[in-house]
């Protein structure tokens, strides 16, 4: 089968749907798919990149015009040219469309779809449905989502959203994200030597990943370490990922003079988040808003416990995980630096049970079949 995978994102791009492009068309190519990608360029810089399973038609991001261009709508309409030339090249024998997210891109790949009779399916990831506002009397997006062969969503609590929203339909699914094999418990002599290999001298590691943003709410966490790492000299705290607001991170850190306790590491490759995530005593995800945070579960599937911030992908990791996931009120420092301090004084591995439930949720066997299925559904029966 030949599938197009069209996206806002590949890697290096760490978003979850740059990701799962990226893992389902190695999976797809491993079993004999033709994989092919049609995708914006890199956002996040090109310094980090996973191996694609596929070539890739990669399609610049949209330009800043002037506002006489934004009136009558000709940026629009010159990028969706870019984005159908593209499409024409990239797509042509597909046989299926795998969309991701959401966007002008998105909206203009199922109308490619449906003109070309090809069949598509459409996997969400949470901001296209927690910020969902139809517009009238146009609304490509539910255009979109309504005549895709299946929808995929993310999580539960995104499924429920959405039906609460008015987008109900037929063939809609939860399929949780894949956590690579690389996301693995390891022995206490393995985390020691992988701690001096990633130059971490302190014994106790605090981890956040996430890009760099100001909902990713990095800012709490530093003021949280702050309190707790006061007095002391067994701490450190990585954070991984890039962004806009690298530099006020930075500045936050140096006016609490804890820069020599700080390690901002950048964009890295997945086997080294893999490594940060083994090393780790506690993943921390104090983000503002989260679906399903993958970050969080490769913590614990390294048999690293996570406290999150109480959106609804914290809620939902709570709900699976039980206690291994300690859910914290969003933006309160305080509780934060109680449950680090909570954590830090009897530092413990996820139990068995939560790595069996990663395997059963979130591992690649599981989320390959899952996806297979709705793929043979969508070539074969259409609608």
């Amino acid at each position: 089968m030949r599938i197009c995978h069209v996206s806002p994102h590949l890697p290096p791009d760490q978003a979850a749907n740059a990701l799962l492009p990226a893992e389902l068309g190695r999976w797809a190519a491993g079993r004999g798919d033709d994989v092919v990608f049609a995708a914006h360029e890199p956002a996040q810089g090109r310094g980090v990149a996973d191996a694609l399973a596929g070539p890739v038609t990669w399609i610049p991001r949209r330009e800043r015009s002037n506002a006489a261009w934004r009136a009558l709508r000709l940026d629009a309409w010159r990028q969706m040219r870019l984005i159908t030339a593209a499409l024409d090249r990239a797509a042509r024998g597909a046989q299926l469309l795998h969309l991701h997210s959401n966007g002008l891109i998105i909206e203009v790949a199922a109308a490619w779809a449906g003109r070309h009779r090809v069949p598509y399916i459409l996997t969400l990831y949470g901001t296209e449905i927690w910020h969902y506002r139809r517009r009238w009397p146009i609304d490509p997006f539910r255009r979109a989502y309504m005549r895709a062969a299946a929808v995929t969503f993310y999580s539960q609590r995104l499924v429920d959203k959405a039906r609460e929203l008015g987008l109900d339909r037929r063939r809609l699914s939860v399929i949780y994200p894949a956590v690579a094999v690389a996301f693995a418990p390891q022995n206490e002599p393995t985390r020691a030597a992988w701690r001096d290999a990633l130059g971490i001298h302190e014994p106790h590691v605090i981890l956040n990943v996430k890009r760099l943003h100001e909902l990713a709410g990095q800012r709490f966490l530093i003021e949280a370490f702050a309190r707790v790492a006061r007095g002391r000299h067994d701490l450190r705290l990585v954070i991984c990922g890039t962004g806009p607001l690298k530099q006020d991170l930075e500045a936050l850190v140096h006016s609490l003079g804890i820069e020599r306790r700080v390690t901002f590491t950048g964009l890295v490759a997945n086997d080294a988040v893999a490594r940060y995530a083994a090393v780790a005593d506690v993943f921390v995800l104090p983000s503002l808003l989260e679906a399903l945070p993958t970050v969080a579960v490769e913590a614990l599937a390294s048999g690293t416990p996570v406290i999150s911030a109480d959106h609804p992908g914290g809620v939902e990791l709570h709900g699976i995980f039980g206690d291994d996931v300690l859910v914290v009120p969003k933006g309160n420092v305080d509780a934060l630096a109680r449950a680090l301090q909570e954590f830090l004084a009897a530092p413990a591995r996820v139990r068995p049970d939560t790595l069996d439930l990663v395997a059963k949720h979130f591992g690649p066997d599981a989320v390959h079949a899952a996806y297979d299925a709705v793929y043979r559904r969508a070539v074969e029966g259409g609608k």
